[in-house]
């Protein structure tokens, strides 16, 4: 299996091999969205409550007389089956959404979603992508260079001048090879891996 090795002006400069078992894997749709989800849910957090029966502000006065109205009888308004009751099962803060993912299945997933990648030209190799000082406006140079517009660089170190220089840029995430996440590989359009990244990886996915 080999993937572009990009120069600094975008032009594929040669072809890298690389491992099938990383990069040449057949891609199963169903791992990958099982991965993606899981990875969306486990990032959710608990920030919404309702309110049971218990916890609305009401009155325990009974509504109206139990007979003779031909309506419903009715102990409180706190009901689930009135506007304005409680719920019956309510959303709460400590609601726990995390969906576990095997690690056989996490290190599949990722290498389908990296091989598909690469059969589809979005993920190519550069030897490095460093800037000089923390500016914004030098990084989006170089890939204005490059003709990328949405990129995910995965790079083996990420200093302080790299990490300063990418906030700012919308489209464009700079991450180490343990922080990238299926999500991100499949939002970019295009991953970018520096030749250091390249073997972490292998030895991560392999």
């Amino acid at each position: 299996m080999q993937i572009e090795l990009l120069n600094d002006q975008g032009q594929v400069a040669s072809k890298l091999d690389v491992p099938e078992a990383v990069f040449g894997r057949a891609y199963n749709e169903d791992l990958v969205h099982q991965v993606v989800v899981a990875f969306q849910a486990n990032a959710r957090q608990g920030t919404r409550a309702q309110k049971d029966r218990e916890q609305v502000r009401h009155s325990t006065k009974k509504p109206f007389k139990q007979k003779g109205t031909g309506r419903a009888r009715a102990g409180m308004t706190s009901s689930p089956l009135w506007r304005g009751g409680g719920r019956i099962f309510p959303n709460m803060p400590d609601e726990n959404f995390t969906q576990k993912i095997n690690k056989k299945m996490y290190r599949a997933g990722m290498a389908s979603i990296f091989s598909q990648l690469a059969r589809e030209g979005r993920l190519a190799v550069v030897d490095s992508l460093t800037v000089e000082s923390p500016k914004t406006k030098e990084l989006a140079a170089k890939f204005k260079a490059m003709n990328l517009d949405s990129v995910l660089l995965i790079a083996d170190e990420v200093d302080e001048n790299l990490y300063l220089a990418s906030r700012n840029l919308v489209n464009v995430l700079v991450v180490e090879p343990r922080y990238a996440d299926p999500l991100s590989l499949v939002h970019y359009r295009k991953v970018l891996v520096t030749k250091a990244a390249m073997s972490q990886l292998q030895e991560m996915f392999a």
